[in-house]
């Protein structure tokens, strides 16, 4: 039975992703203003002394990256999430702005547990002697 996180990848085995989100090279299909959520890995927070207090996060999935937009409200309500997550599931509206797309998070969820199903064999690829059941 497949996981509740994980889907089909055309070019390969299962591989955990979120309910619902959509890639980094899907983020031109939705309409500017649109509600949508995305993951990926952290690769970058930025909170520039000029931002007032607004937080500038990267995320990264296999399609390519894409910008989140944290206003100081949301910073404040997620904060563990956004200092402590490697891997976190956003929901915002799309700021569409020609070349440059963003996300206005909304929410923001803290899914680094899910790193670890990247790592978990699954039964069908150990060796008969270490499968149990």
């Amino acid at each position: 039975m497949q996981n509740a996180y994980a889907s089909r990848h055309s070019d390969g085995p299962d591989w955990p992703r979120p309910p619902s989100c959509l890639m980094a090279s899907q983020l031109k299909l939705p309409p500017n203003g649109a509600r949508v959520a995305v993951a990926g890995l952290v690769i970058l927070r930025q909170r520039p002394g000029t931002a007032k207090g607004v937080i500038f996060l990267t995320l990264e999935d296999e399609t390519g990256v894409v910008n989140i937009i944290v206003w100081r409200k949301m910073y404040e309500r997620f904060r563990r999430a956004v200092i402590a997550g490697r891997m976190l599931r956003v929901t915002g509206r799309i700021q569409n702005d020609g070349d440059v797309i963003h996300v206005i998070a909304e929410e923001i969820e803290d899914i680094s547990p899910m790193l670890d199903l990247l790592l978990s064999p699954k039964p069908e690829t150990l060796s008969p002697d270490l499968q149990t059941g």
